[in-house]
């Protein structure tokens, strides 16, 4: 038995060196290995070797991608979502800006004196606040499945101006997100002119709301963003958002009060 033994192996390496081809599962190979049938690694799969160097097994988490007819395969690292069954994916980003802003909250304007919002409040009912959109910040898409995640980061500039430059004042006000009219999202703030006579009374502020909505409903959404002025302790003080007071000072311009407006889509993706 152990004779036979041998004479097979040494018949098989006799049929490998005479046609320079294996074959596992077929009889006529035509690859150098031709593997009829599944395949099992029980360690790692390494590639670009040669007759005096051990190939590469790769990083964690590259894929093995072709060069094509007559080259060897290389390990990459792709920059490519993989998603499994039954998990959230970042479906669609909206990225908007604007350096029109608002300035017809200024001086003169009396503020509207409603210190809270509440979730669902309507965009245009007066009784809940005397709202000014940033049209140019206006996003409409499609949600697909009611299993999503909306992530809104919205980002201004504010500045205000007190009538003397030597004298301290404030204006308290608010912005806030909205989905088809109704408030999803809110964030009061105040800013402060305290005594900058070195910046011409001016002072500026970098306002940042960030939230996060889940599950809404299926269907058409329009998001906007409106601001509007709750209180202020000189109704001549000058204020504006998104925007700078005016283009003949030296302090600050539309470029860096800007409004920009972000908005993610994340949904669930059953299959």
């Amino acid at each position: 038995m152990e004779k036979n033994k041998h004479k097979c192996i040494a018949g098989l390496f006799f049929y490998v060196s005479l046609n320079a081809q294996v074959g596992i599962e077929t009889k006529s190979p035509n690859a150098v290995l031709d593997v009829n049938g599944t395949t099992t690694l029980r360690k790692e799969l390494r590639v670009g070797g040669t007759s005096t160097q051990v190939g590469s097994a790769g990083l964690n988490g590259q894929v093995l991608v072709s060069q094509g007819e007559g080259l060897p395969p290389v390990w990459k690292s792709l920059n490519v979502s993989y998603v499994e069954e039954g998990q959230y994916k970042l479906t669609n980003t909206y990225l908007s800006s604007d350096q029109v802003g608002i300035n017809n909250l200024s001086a003169g304007i009396a503020a509207d004196g409603i210190y809270s919002s509440n979730i669902g409040d309507d965009i245009t009912d007066p009784t809940k606040g005397k709202w000014k959109k940033i049209a140019a910040l206006e996003n409409n898409f499609v949600i697909k499945n009611n299993k999503n995640k909306l992530s809104y980061q919205f980002q201004t500039g504010i500045e205000m101006k007190a009538p003397s430059a030597t004298s301290t004042q404030n204006i308290t006000f608010t912005c806030a997100v909205f989905r088809n009219g109704k408030l999803v999202a809110v964030r009061p703030d105040k800013i402060s002119s305290n005594n900058n006579s070195s910046k011409q009374g001016i002072q500026d502020y970098i306002f940042t709301l960030n939230y996060t909505e889940q599950n809404i409903p299926t269907g058409n959404q329009k998001v906007e963003v409106a601001c509007r002025k709750i209180d202020s302790s000189d109704l001549n003080s000058e204020f504006t958002i998104g925007r700078n007071i005016s283009n003949t000072n030296t302090i600050s311009n539309a470029f860096t009060l800007e409004s920009v407006f972000k908005i993610d889509i994340i949904e669930f993706i059953p299959y």
